[in-house]
């Protein structure tokens, strides 16, 4: 089936028409937070105190809601199928769709979900590149993928995300930016300084564009990635998946993958944008915590140690 797709140009004011639809329908919530800058190896790390961090946690305990039950099967409730028209954004392409976060704790939070039920734990595809790299040709975006519960993945219905730039009112547009020139390159794959983690870093060189040739690019840089790190693909139900939870960040100019081991740092949540330089904690206990324990030791204790 063709589904008629945005034209180029129109995505941002979509975006904008329908941030102003939600809030005025109560689509989305109003929220509030503080935010904190915190220095830690050269990175400036925002750590946004956010009420709505509790009403999410709370609204995950509903009955029937995407919680991964006894056996480790998911209950069947899917919020993208069908979705929320007072959240639907544009028709990306004919197999990808573009959303307003619910929940969002960032403005013009976009998830980019999949038309027909796919698996969180899949292996990303050109199809998700190329609804990506669509996403980045109408605005300067951050994407982010949470590939797994472990890493930080609500929902079991495969979705990629972006947020628009920049992340902080001062400083790089992403915090981690700040070491990305001193990248440790061998050869297209690299590792970033003071990130004591396993991890893999590259420049995009033909940047990520809309085009199948950029999204071709991307998709085997990706691939790079997975292998420098020691992830491979696995075959389920006739399905490629990862063998094990990561995280993904991309922009236009470059991207980062990072293996998890759990989802949580005493009692905090962290996802793919924790590793961009943005934390997000629930109340000043936690703000606590992080202090405590320093942003990258608290990325640390739910990364992956480094191959050897």
């Amino acid at each position: 089936m063709e589904h008629p797709h945005f034209q180029p140009g129109t995505l941002w004011p979509a975006i904008l028409r329908q941030t102003e639809h939600a809030l005025r329908c109560g689509a989305l919530r109003s929220i509030e937070t503080t935010q904190t800058l915190i220095e830690d190896r050269g990175i400036r790390f925002l750590i946004r105190q956010v009420s709505s961090l509790a009403r999410k946690e709370e609204a995950r305990q509903v009955p029937g809601d995407n919680e991964t039950g006894k056996g480790g099967t998911r209950n069947a409730f899917n919020p993208f199928l069908p979705y929320d028209p007072d959240l639907f954004v544009a028709d990306l392409s004919d197999t990808h769709l573009a959303l307003l976060n619910k929940f969002n704790v960032i403005d013009h939070h976009l998830l980019i979900v999949t038309r027909c039920f796919k698996s969180q734990d899949a292996l990303l595809d050109l199809a998700d590149f190329a609804a990506w790299a669509a996403c980045m040709a109408e605005f300067d975006g951050l994407g982010f993928y949470n590939g797994g519960a472990q890493a930080g993945a609500s929902q079991h219905h495969k979705h990629l995300q972006i947020v628009p730039l920049p992340l902080a009112e001062s400083g790089p547009p992403i915090p981690i930016e700040s070491v990305l020139e001193f990248a440790d390159m061998e050869g297209s794959i690299g590792r970033l300084p003071g990130l004591p983690f396993r991890h893999a870093f590259a420049y995009l060189e033909r940047g990520l564009a809309a085009s199948t040739q950029a999204a071709h690019a991307a998709l085997d840089c990706y691939h790079a990635l997975l292998e420098a790190v020691g992830l491979r693909a696995i075959e389920v139900n006739g399905e490629l998946h990862q063998s094990a939870s990561y995280n993904l960040l991309i922009t236009a100019r470059w991207m980062l993958l990072v293996p998890r081991s759990s989802e949580r740092v005493e009692g905090i949540s962290v996802n793919a944008l924790g590793f961009a330089g943005s934390l997000f904690v629930r109340d000043a206990a936690q703000m606590q915590v992080i202090r405590g324990l320093g942003p990258i030791t608290a990325l640390e204790r739910v990364a992956i140690s480094p191959i050897a």
